[in-house]
């Protein structure tokens, strides 16, 4: 069998979870839309209070618009990837990855409607936080599994010069991806600002300890 990624029928069929949250997120605008105030809820401030708001056709459609764009951009990005041939090596997590986006953007839209129809205005606060630490401790699952190639991935000028290199930073980056997931999570059950605080350390603190990890490993393996 040829190991070349491909977007074929069988590939989008095994999608068909990620194209019904699609699909819902779309019919969800379309139904919801009548119904909507002229100005939707867009952006929330540090203390919990909304502070920028859309019209009602973008608070009816940027999320799910957003979540198509993210999609389609992760199927057929490869195509243009030099190391295009490295990604059916690691294609369920890659799948994977590409449904914990989507549903994330779904989660994050169905709270934004919920509060736009009379919700509780500090629910996005809420729940925002615990999908956000959902998606990171998935994605930290599935990092470890990546392969070498050029858009999915930690990529620093050490792990795109090196596959050990590559490979062992991966794994790293795994678990500080679920530890700022767990972070995101606690930041849930905290007050304003102190939960955007905590649930910012995480990410930025796993981005900086990858960067970092990646170098040292590079030392080590090329001396």
């Amino acid at each position: 069998m040829e190991n070349k990624y491909r977007v074929n029928k069988e590939m989008v069929a095994g999608d068909w979870p990620a194209l019904v949250i699609l699909a819902a997120m779309f019919a969800a605008g379309i139904a919801l839309y009548p119904h909507l105030p002229e100005l939707v809820p867009a952006h929330w401030n540090l203390r919990g209070e909304v502070d920028n708001y859309f019209n009602r056709f973008w608070g009816a459609f940027a999320l799910p618009l957003l979540a198509a764009g993210i999609y389609l951009a992760m199927l057929f990005a490869p195509y243009i990837d030099p190391k295009r041939e490295n990604y059916p090596r690691f294609a369920f997590a890659y799948r994977v990855v590409r449904l914990g986006l989507v549903l994330f953007l779904a989660v994050l839209y169905a709270t934004v409607l919920a509060v736009a129809m009379g919700g509780p205005a500090d629910l996005v606060n809420r729940v925002t936080p615990l999908a956000m630490g959902a998606l990171f401790i998935l994605i930290g699952n599935y990092l470890p599994q990546a392969r070498f190639n050029y858009f999915f991935g930690v990529r620093t000028p050490w792990t795109l010069a090196n596959e050990e290199v590559w490979r062992r930073t991966h794994r790293f980056s795994g678990y500080a991806f679920i530890l700022a997931g767990l972070m995101f999570i606690t930041a849930a059950f905290l007050p304003p600002p102190v939960n955007f605080v905590v649930g910012i350390a995480g990410p930025l603190a796993a981005t900086v300890a990858s960067i970092a990890y990646s170098y040292v490993a590079f030392r080590r393996v090329v001396r």
